[in-house]
């Protein structure tokens, strides 16, 4: 019996082999640094190291200026002042990220209107995103706020408003919050797990979580697993949050995996070029030991750090949103 060999069938056996392949090597690659995550438990709020570091730097105001009257946060820490709409945006330097303030002193017209052009176009103001990594895990990250009330009972008034007025974001599944997750990751339709299927066939995750979710607000928040095309992802990304009318924060990440500190310096770059507004969370943990990282990875968050990053997360949310519905109102 003559056999034939039939190339199309080879071909499709090779592109079926390299795509699996592909997708095991990626995943392994990416998921590494991100296991045995410590999750804190509800005393870490009030944990002594938290209680002992600040959150917020020395804040000149700028001429013609007023400053917001400070608050108790629930670790007895006072919280940073609150944000104002501008059209002058306060000048940062990217090659000094270092010493930008932790929250946010000013945000632009720029990004009023994207938040108009957002409620125009349906997305829900009550909402938010995060693109995370295994930082931004619910267990880890804001989800108590959506669980456990008597958190959320010892905040400042205005966060509880805040928390009442985001409920259901803080605690949920987001194709677009995995451990390991990178932004060009973001942008790849076989990293989402789609595990509660919502998401379409071969839909990026970045995609889905924007038609699904519509948020008004999207935290920025990957970067510790750096990629060579890192500036190229992250501006894709910022720019089709922008066209979708959701305001992007970025967050500076604590650790530096990369060795010589380029991801903050680029996404410091990236807010000043499109006047984005930026939680500086590394400088949230500098005051804690080892700078909120573990010894062993220096790269996975300490207990204590996990409560800062938890309470200054909410604390920036507060101020972005407060600032947009102000500028609105005026």
């Amino acid at each position: 019996m003559v056999r034939f060999f039939n190339i199309d069938t080879y071909l499709k056996m090779k592109s079926l082999i390299v795509n699996i392949l592909t997708t095991i090597v990626l995943s392994l690659f990416l998921i590494t640094a991100c296991q045995n995550i410590p999750v804190p438990t509800i005393q870490d709020n009030r944990n002594s190291e938290v209680a002992s570091a600040t959150s917020s730097q020395p804040f000149t105001p700028i001429k013609g200026e007023t400053t917001a009257p400070t608050s108790t946060s629930m670790t007895g820490t006072p919280d940073p002042p609150g944000l104002t709409s501008t059209s002058e945006i306060v000048s940062r330097d990217p090659a000094n990220w270092k010493n930008w303030p932790i929250i946010p002193q000013k945000i632009s017209d720029v990004m009023v209107e994207v938040y108009q052009r957002g409620l125009a176009q349906g997305n829900d103001d009550h909402a938010f995103s995060i693109l995370g990594d295994c930082h931004s895990l619910p267990d880890v990250f804001m989800g108590v706020y959506d669980r456990d009330p008597e958190v959320v009972a010892e905040l400042d008034p205005d966060l509880q408003k805040t928390v009442d007025h985001f409920q259901g974001s803080f605690d949920r599944y987001s194709p677009t919050v995995r451990e390991g997750a990178t932004e060009g990751a973001l942008l790849w339709w076989r990293w989402n797990l789609n595990e509660e299927g919502y998401c379409e066939n071969g839909e990026m995750p970045i995609d889905c979580e924007l038609r699904y979710q519509k948020p008004i607000i999207t935290f920025v928040h990957v970067g510790t697993h750096w990629e060579a095309r890192s500036m190229e992802y992250f501006r894709t990304i910022i720019e089709q949050l922008l066209e979708q009318g959701s305001v992007p924060i970025i967050v500076f990440k604590a650790d530096n995996r990369e060795l010589d500190e380029r991801v903050n310096e680029n996404l410091a770059k990236l807010a000043v070029e499109y006047e984005l507004p930026v939680w500086n969370f590394w400088a949230s943990v500098q005051d804690l030991p080892n700078q909120g990282l573990l010894e062993d990875t220096q790269m996975e968050l300490t207990e204590a750090a996990y409560a800062v990053h938890r309470r200054d997360g909410l604390i920036v949310l507060d101020a972005v949103y407060r600032a947009l519905r102000e500028k609105l109102s005026e």
